[in-house]
């Protein structure tokens, strides 16, 4: 017997994380050919930032430096990473093995990096995301050590 309620909201949540890279990477293209310093200066003013100050300063610091060919390069990883996310999302939505599987490793590879940040610096963003990460890991591994042992029972594998 599977698990699918708690499998579908890992599913719509991993298609809704690759939705909103790949969203990213077209706003990364459409960038492509212009003045990108401008545009963040348009933000840092439109959320009523100081420029001066450090993250925004930093922000626009970042735009000054980006190339063209920089903004299609992050395209292109948008698009590798979002391709990954959905197709995670949708072998999950059919509770695919190989998609269980992705989910756990895709999964644990973010908590060592996540923990890493958290000793940089607690914050509340930090310490939600890697308890959403685990939780999701051990969810997912719980799920395919049951489907394992069902598997194992019934000879088939």
């Amino acid at each position: 017997m599977r698990i699918t309620g708690g499998i579908r909201v890992i599913a719509v949540f991993e298609a809704a994380k690759g939705l909103l890279v790949l969203l990213a990477g077209f706003g990364l293209l459409s960038l492509v050919h212009h003045d990108v310093q401008q545009v963040a200066e348009d933000i840092v003013s439109h959320f009523h930032l100081n420029p001066a100050s450090h993250y925004p300063r930093i922000f626009i610091q970042l735009a000054v430096n980006v190339s063209d060919t920089q903004l299609w390069t992050m395209a292109a990883f948008a698009l590798a990473y979002a391709s990954i996310r959905l197709a995670e999302a949708y072998g999950l939505w059919n509770e695919l093995r190989w998609a269980e599987w992705l989910a756990v490793v895709s999964g644990g590879i973010y908590v060592p990096i996540e923990i890493h940040e958290l000793l940089s610096g607690i914050s509340g963003i930090k310490v939600c995301t890697l308890t959403i990460n685990i939780c999701i890991v051990f969810y997912m591994a719980y799920v395919l050590r049951q489907s394992l042992r069902n598997d194992s029972s019934t000879g088939s594998g």
